[in-house]
């Protein structure tokens, strides 16, 4: 297996304070891969990121990028490395052209006028290329800090909440535009509160809580493995309890006693239904219609996150 573009080890942040923001983290990236890092608010996952990008000290542990240290080579790693942080910060008066043409000198990159127009052009920015920063909404800023993160082309991409006040059509865009970069070979890890976001688009998910990394795992594979699925039965005649012969852990009936739901673990099918729809017909109950729902990834989040409490 080839050597990861990422690999963090036994990383430890603790503030003067006292408080220990990040808690013997191990991780490796792998070239290529959309790492979508998960965790309620003030889990960790900002330190995280700013530690892998040299922006915080650690108190231990060690994070090499493309092979390169990220304390002792601090110049090397940073070039490997784009950031869009979540605050949009830019230069108010300067045009989008010049705020990302300005970003790829500062890492001693030599003019590239076509580089930057596919970039602007990919972020549907283009035709903003001559407007002040303070004229463009929010969504067009964070697209910006996106186009200034790419302009020295580094091989990986951290996204920290890439579409926080982005509207839905432009966040599909933007969704467009990372897998572009994957396509590209480009190493993205983001954050976002938007789960589905992390559905749509992760390789693998990674989940933080109290400065701990509680779950890493490739999507599919937490999908299927934690994923649930819930049949409901619409009943002709509502119930005001649960039948002796019907009374299962797994099946419960809503507060207004029209529908049963039955909860069964995805991997093992429907098998358990069969007899479930038999004791309904000698229970004499019976219902007018019936549908599945598969779990998302944020049922599983929430699930995760109960448990580790």
């Amino acid at each position: 297996m080839a050597s990861p573009i990422i690999s963090i080890r036994q990383v430890s942040k603790t503030y003067a304070s006292g408080y220990q923001a990040l808690d013997t983290i191990n991780l490796d990236i792998q070239r290529g891969e959309i790492f979508a890092l998960l965790g309620p608010n003030g889990a960790g996952k900002t330190t995280l990121i700013n530690s892998i990008c040299g922006l915080v000290n650690l108190t231990s542990g060690h994070v090499t990028i493309n092979g390169h240290d990220n304390v002792r080579q601090y110049r090397q790693a940073r070039q490997c490395i784009g950031l869009v942080p979540q605050e949009l910060t830019a230069e108010a008066f300067e045009t989008v052209w010049n705020t990302v043409s300005y970003s790829r000198g500062l890492f001693g990159k030599r003019p590239d006028p076509a580089l930057i127009e596919k970039i602007l052009k990919s972020l549907s920015l283009w035709d903003k290329r001559n407007s002040r920063m303070l004229t463009l909404s929010g969504g067009m800023k964070r697209r910006v800090l996106i186009a200034k993160a790419m302009s020295h082309e580094p091989p990986v991409l951290f996204l920290d909440e890439p579409t926080a006040g982005v509207d839905v059509e432009l966040r599909k865009g933007m969704w467009d535009v990372i897998r572009d970069l994957k396509r590209e070979g480009v190493t993205i890890i983001l954050t976002t509160h938007y789960i589905e976001e992390a559905e749509e688009m992760a390789d693998r998910i990674g989940i933080i809580r109290q400065g701990q990394l509680i779950l890493v795992e490739d999507k599919h594979t937490l999908m299927r493995s934690l994923g649930k699925k819930q049949l409901t039965l619409e009943l002709r005649e509502p119930l005001e309890h649960l039948p002796e012969m019907l009374q299962d852990p797994h099946l419960t009936l809503s507060a207004d006693g029209r529908q049963l739901i039955y909860t069964y673990d995805s991997q093992t099918g429907q098998t358990a239904i069969a007899p479930l729809i038999n004791r309904l017909y000698e229970a004499g109950i019976m219902y007018t219609d019936l549908h599945t729902r598969q779990s998302s990834l944020e049922d599983i989040f929430v699930d995760l996150i109960k448990e580790s409490a």
